[in-house]
């Protein structure tokens, strides 16, 4: 492992957050020869962090035993050059057991996803992720969405839990998210890292950056990580010309065809990796397949959204 910890590799957004794709060959198994190479390509993009085996990854897919052996290539893929962090999720004990898989393969840290279908109460899931923090040696981002929306007062005791170093937020209530960030500053000593997980997040970036919320998940990084680089440089550099010009001409007409399908924050994500030269196959079901007309008009959009870099490439 480096010899810096994870929050200290992360607090300083070099790049964008990288979730690869698994790759899967014709026969539906896993393609480790192309996954790797996926994984290698975004690290040499400008990848900050590869965070292997999450959403976009097909975790909910991936058996333990494929889960493990793509975490582990992906951490040979990235060679140190950026972190890599795993996902973990389910119940408690089986999200334990893709902690202590994801802690033999290599990773660096956790990202610890909702529990599985149950509605638990702020004590049940606190309980839930102090389990998992404590499981392994690994620092843990908890991801709060869904069935896991954390109060105030749960996301301090969060906060003040060995391991846990910080909370991504999927949800998108940014009135809870100021408290949450207030709430935490105000009551726990030292650094706690937040990242905005929302689907195709570079849309709701600049209003994340209000709440002094500059890590982010980027999806499009996996098939356009030119464009995703130029947006998060407008970001740093508070060049908000550039990032308008980006929103408007690509990021919002891709939400609105991603917004065609069910699953397409995958499945189009997936197609778009495709487009670009890498055959990394078809997503696993429940997830389908975009229609036809979708990966047309996706293959345009791509085009327009490299036209609107200019000499930023």
């Amino acid at each position: 492992m480096p010899s810096a910890p994870l929050a200290e590799r992360l607090s300083i957004p070099s790049g964008p957050l990288f979730f690869p794709v698994t790759a899967y060959g014709h026969d539906g198994a896993l393609d480790l020869d192309a996954y790797r190479a996926h994984v290698r390509q975004g690290v040499e993009a400008g990848a900050a962090a590869v965070f292997a085996c999450c959403g976009t990854g097909e975790f909910h897919a991936l058996t333990p035993e494929e889960f493990e052996t793509c975490v582990r290539a992906a951490v040979e893929a990235a060679e140190g050059r950026a972190p890599v962090v795993a996902g973990a999720g389910y119940g408690t004990a089986l999200a334990v057991r893709y902690a202590r898989l994801a802690e033999a393969a290599g990773a660096d840290g956790l990202l610890a996803m909702p529990p599985y279908l149950v509605a638990a109460a702020q004590e049940g899931l606190l309980r839930h992720y102090r389990e998992v923090a404590a499981a392994t040696a690994l620092p843990v981002i908890v991801y709060q969405r869904d069935n896991a929306v954390f109060t105030p007062d749960t996301a301090v005791a969060l906060a003040r839990t060995d391991g846990v170093i910080g909370l991504k937020d999927g949800l998108g209530d940014l009135d809870l998210m100021q408290r949450v960030v207030s709430a935490v500053r105000t009551e726990v000593p030292g650094d706690f890292l937040y990242f905005n997980g929302l689907p195709t997040a570079e849309q709701t970036q600049l209003a994340y950056r209000g709440l002094g919320i500059t890590l982010y998940s980027s999806a499009v990084f996996c098939f356009v990580p030119e464009i995703a680089l130029a947006f998060h440089r407008a970001l740093r550099d508070g060049d908000d010309t550039t990032a308008h010009r980006l929103l408007d001409g690509f990021y919002r007409p891709f939400v609105e065809l991603r917004a065609q399908g069910r699953g397409y924050a995958v499945s189009l994500v997936k197609a778009g990796v495709r487009l670009r030269g890498l055959d990394v196959g078809e997503v696993r079901p429940p997830l389908h397949e975009p229609a036809e007309d979708h990966v047309k008009r996706l293959a345009r959009l791509i085009e327009r959204g490299y036209a609107l870099l200019g000499g930023d490439v």
